[in-house]
């Protein structure tokens, strides 16, 4: 019969085993693993020595409140000669002797959380279990370092806001390692209301990636539960802060778990996807936040935004809305549920927008399945499908009541964005989502989807035809003008009626004042001519307009009197912020003091009061933000400038996110990439 082995104590070997599962920038305090990977465990015996053959040890790993064989959350397994690392086992890897390396290895579908080990009788040990993307077995496997260096290690990122036609770069800290972080992420699961309803049925759940992305989906949000974040999008900031305010992912999930899980205020779309980018990178599951440009909110699922303007061009609000962008995240999972070739990556959506299964979530649902128009696919197809592929459909109410249709260029869907890999350039991933317009392949996805608008779309008839064309020049602070430009594409003289109107939009499309109008009565063109119309648009006017978007609509709206055909032109424009420039003193070494030296120059005709610089960056600034008032208002054309300094404390590419605030210029974005020496 086997001896049962006499344990007196036991290393977990965290600095190595950490280190091993890419899981030490959370700390080598405690022991973090990824499953279906070896770790070891060094055994120091009181007595006797381990004899192969003649030595046992039994296991039992457990985790969740009811851990049970039939649900995966408890698993029994003895000694074997070798480890197997398609399931639960331990092997010995010492000769014999009074000290034990034993070699312990999780399945690779096991739930994720925290476990508990019992070695033999007495010996319990905690760890806690992540997925393991650099496993073949595991669901969310990625066979490719670089990705898996950007998709689940990078701390920081990149966000696409401003414009399909001016992206906008903006810095973000996701910090998924920093300290507490990855036990916030874990309390967000136990929150969910599905735990709290039948937490044995959820452990089980957390095997999988689909059902943890879906969890999240509902959780970064807090409309049915007691979720991360309430969202905003009109009537001001009370009670909290406005998105803009967030640098990263980090203060937003400390607040949220110091506050008894009250919902942090407020986000929108990318401070919802950023958010959840975290969590699932803390968790082992490769994810990146997406842009979509020009985004559809369809709400009654018929692929068509039906939009109305007045006599003047100006819309008339509806819940139907183009958003001016839109973050989701994407995740990479296989699909086992699903027929074959739609594995990759995932597109699911945390912004509170319509309801699934009646809860406020959204996804995953393959990208793929979106690009070949497979909208019976899980989850929530026909809602993303919308989002990159309506139909807009624009109608004039006239005073009378009564509407007519108009012919507008709606263009749903562009420039599909998100961060490269290994840099902070974009990489455009519109055909990932979609087939090249008017290709055969399009429409075979169209009448799969049974898009039926698309499908009998004819190319408009010439006729006049209006644009809108901009300069490149657009700063905040700057007196500029955009131009609407009518051409008469026709053999014949028209005379038109032009209206050309100007106002402030949030980037969901909520609309705010006036910022410039023209309308012009008698607008004459002779055959093949075109005539650009300037519109000149004011600081003094727009500047007490605009939100924090920096968002300006544009709309000319053309009558023909000969036709009685109405044309409509709209483009959103974003102002420029000022360049913030950083400037490293030092040499950048960890756990030596550095200095940043941060300048911004005021672009505005006023001065600027309340200045306040801000820096944050993952193992730069010790999970903490570092703030820096100015003691003085920054007159027109002069630099604002501080030295706010800071301690690395790991080596390797950094980046520093800075933020500047003031009275007129508000949560102005920069950055700097700062390699760290050992």
């Amino acid at each position: 019969m086997a001896q049962a082995l006499d344990i007196e104590r036991w290393d977990l070997e965290c600095l190595f085993n950490n280190t091993d599962h890419r899981t030490d920038l959370n700390g080598v305090d405690r022991l973090i693993v990824r499953r279906g990977q070896p770790f070891t465990i060094s055994l120091y015996l009181r007595s006797g020595s381990f004899q192969p053959g003649a030595s046992s040890l039994d296991f039992i790993a457990e985790t969740g409140p009811q851990p049970s064989e039939q649900y995966g959350t408890r698993a029994r397994f003895g000694l074997s000669s070798s480890i197997d690392t398609s399931t639960w086992s331990a092997a010995v890897n010492s000769p014999p002797g009074e000290m034990v390396a034993l070699s312990i290895c999780s399945s690779p579908k096991a739930p994720i959380g925290r476990y508990t080990l019992t070695l033999g009788q007495s010996v319990k040990i905690e760890f806690i279990l992540l997925f393991n993307p650099w496993c073949s077995a595991d669901e969310v496997y990625m066979d490719n370092e670089q990705s898996l260096a950007e998709y689940v290690l990078s701390q920081d990122g990149i966000i696409f806001r401003g414009s399909s036609k001016y992206t906008i770069p903006t810095p973000w800290n996701f910090g998924q390692f920093e300290s507490g972080i990855l036990d916030i992420c874990l309390r967000i699961l136990d929150m969910n209301p599905k735990c709290l309803r039948n937490p044995a049925k959820d452990h089980s759940g957390r095997r999988n990636p689909i059902y943890v992305t879906r969890v999240l989906s509902a959780m970064v949000n807090c409309n049915d539960d007691k979720g991360v974040l309430l969202g905003k999008w009109s009537d001001g900031y009370e009670g909290g802060v406005s998105p803009l305010f967030w640098r990263g992912s980090v203060e937003i999930l400390r607040n949220w778990d110091t506050q008894a899980c009250q919902p942090v205020r407020y986000g929108q779309c990318w401070v919802f996807a950023a958010v959840a980018c975290s969590v699932s990178r803390a968790l082992g599951i490769p994810c990146r936040v997406i842009t979509n440009y020009l985004s559809a909110h369809d709400n009654n699922s018929n692929l068509t935004i039906e939009r109305y303007v007045n006599e003047n061009g100006e819309l008339i609000q509806s819940r139907e809305m183009i958003w001016n962008y839109h973050c989701w995240a994407e995740s990479w999972m296989t699909r086992p549920d699903l027929k074959p070739d739609f594995d990759g990556w995932q597109a699911s959506d945390p912004t509170p927008q319509e309801k699934s299964d009646g809860v406020y979530c959204c996804g995953p649902i393959p990208v793929r399945a979106i690009k070949e128009g497979e909208l019976t696919f899980k989850y929530d197809a026909p809602f993303v499908f919308a989002e990159v592929n309506a139909d807009v459909v624009t109608f004039m109410q006239k005073k009378d009541g009564s509407t007519s249709k108009i012919t507008t260029i709606g263009l749903v869907g562009q420039k599909i964005s998100t961060k490269s890999v290994g840099s902070d350039t974009r990489e455009d991933i519109t055909h990932l989502y979609k087939y090249p317009e008017g290709s055969d392949e399009e429409r075979e996805a169209f009448k799969r989807a049974n898009h039926q608008n698309k499908l009998l779309q004819e190319r408009p008839d010439p006729g006049v035809h209006v644009t809108i064309k901009v300069t490149a020049d657009m700063r905040k602070g700057c007196d500029f003008d955009v131009f609407a430009v009518v051409t008469n594409n026709t053999e014949a003289e028209r005379k038109c009626r032009l209206v050309f109107g100007s106002c402030a939009v949030s980037y969901n499309g909520f609309l705010g004042g006036n910022c410039g109008f023209k309308d012009l009565l008698n607008v004459q063109l002779s055959p093949g001519a075109e005539r650009r119309v300037p519109l000149r648009l004011n600081y003094s006017k727009y500047g007490v307009q605009v939100t924090e978007d920096n968002l300006i609509r544009l709309a000319a709206l053309l009558l023909d009197y000969t036709s009685g055909e109405t044309k409509l032109a709209t483009r959103n424009i974003v102002l420029d912020n000022p360049e913030i420039k950083v400037r490293i003193l030092g040499e950048p070494k960890e756990n030596r003091k550095l200095a940043a030296e941060i300048t911004l120059q005021n672009p505005l005709p006023e001065p600027l009061e309340n200045c306040c610089f801000s820096i944050e960056g993952a193992n730069l600034t010790g999970g903490n933000i570092i703030s820096e008032r100015l003691g003085c208002t920054v007159g027109p054309g002069e630099d604002a400038k501080v030295k706010i300094y800071f301690t690395p404390t790991h080596s390797g590419l950094r980046k520093l996110v800075v933020d500047f605030d003031s009275n007129k210029l508000c949560h102005v974005k920069g950055y700097r990439n700062v390699i760290i020496g050992k």
